[in-house]
């Protein structure tokens, strides 16, 4: 982790651009362990090109929830990738590393899945998790697709393998990931039921694509999702959220149903009870998914499988990045403790700079 003192976090805004300014250094999101306010930008050395890396002037950002951890100190990143938050950025391609294909060329306008460093000016990229801007998409909405919809993608088809015929319920219904999971399930043929913390976040889901929501902080819905199946449950849950909600989901996954658990939010224990035999009596798959820690080569194959089965969807306007707030770079404070107020429907972008009118392609 960047280690900066008191002072240095403190350095103004205009110091801070003019040192960017300097040959080979750039300006970036810099923090020390706790809460939002001990977040700063400050100025960094711009990355080193390993091999088949690309790097990219980076356009947009975005916050996840994995930054939000990261930042706190309980979530570091890989052994030997970037310190610097961000897992995702959009931009125009500024140079090719040593050993990179034809793929990519100086100027492509690309996306970027990342294992850490986006949240700044410049950042490195393996050139194979590069995907193309969808044409007249900017790059503050395109900066909402990397993270958000290749989890949803892999948590549904590679991992989750979701059925035509399947229900799903997807836990977070107004988040980044809910919001992308429901309108794969809409196009894909699979029905979505959503669990979110809001009237207006399950309205939103359902316009969507969304067959039906419940809200957690009204009422248990367990019940209401055995009602709405007909005591059937569902066939595959996408669970954020852990421990809290552990006895409702088993009581509302369908007999050989699937679910996976992508995220801890509500707690990683749990009060085992009968919890075991309800598993075997129907041959629940519990599966555990992560993917910032994945190997270059999975992250490939994803990366490869989004581009040709989802990319298309979104220059004919059947998918959309659902944004809930657009915000500098410069305001990553207000930024972060906005996600963690668990108040917004969608992502949180970060606009590094501005895009001028022959980069709005």
């Amino acid at each position: 982790m960047l280690h900066f003192t008191g002072t240095l976090l403190c350095v103004t805004a205009t110091f801070i651009r003019c040192t960017s300014a300097m040959s080979g250094m750039m300006r970036a999101v810099i923090f020390e362990a706790g809460g939002p306010e001990n977040l700063a930008i400050g100025s960094v050395p711009i990355p080193q090109l390993r091999e088949k890396e690309v790097l990219l002037k980076v356009y947009a950002t975005a916050i996840n929830r994995a930054d939000t951890l990261q930042r706190k100190g309980v979530y570091p990143p890989p052994q030997g990738e970037s310190d610097i938050l961000g897992l995702e950025a959009v931009g125009v391609v500024d140079k090719l590393g040593a050993g990179c294909g034809s793929s990519w060329k100086v100027g492509d306008r690309v996306m970027a899945l990342l294992p850490g460093g986006g949240n700044a000016e410049y950042v490195a990229s393996r050139e194979e998790l590069l995907m193309p801007i969808p044409k007249n998409m900017k790059f503050t909405q395109a900066a909402a697709v990397p993270e958000v919809w290749l989890t949803a993608f892999q948590l549904l088809f590679t991992v989750g393998k979701v059925k035509k015929t399947d229900t799903v319920l997807i836990h977070a219904g107004g988040s980044g990931v809910g919001t992308a999971a429901v309108q794969l399930c809409r196009q894909f043929g699979a029905r979505a039921l959503v669990v979110a913390g809001s009237t207006e976040k399950i309205n939103f889901a359902k316009s969507l694509g969304a067959e039906e929501g419940f809200n957690y902080k009204e009422a248990a819905f367990e019940p209401k999702v055995l009602k709405h199946t007909e005591g059937k449950g569902v066939n595959l849950i996408l669970d954020c959220v852990g421990g809290s909600f552990f006895d409702q989901n088993i009581n509302s996954i369908a007999a050989e149903g699937t679910w996976v658990i992508y995220g801890l939010m509500g707690g990683s224990t749990i009060n085992t009870g009968d919890h075991l035999a309800k598993i075997l009596r129907k041959r629940i798959t519990i599966v555990g998914s992560t993917l910032r820690a994945r190997s270059v080569q999975y992250k490939e194959s994803l990366v490869a499988d989004f581009t040709q089965r989802a990319l298309p969807h979104f220059s004919s306007g059947e998918f959309r990045p659902i944004i809930d707030t657009v915000m500098t770079l410069d305001s990553i404070k207000e930024a972060h403790a906005l996600m963690e107020s668990n108040k917004t429907t969608g992502k949180i972008v970060l606009q590094v700079q501005e895009e001028s009118p022959k980069e709005e392609l």
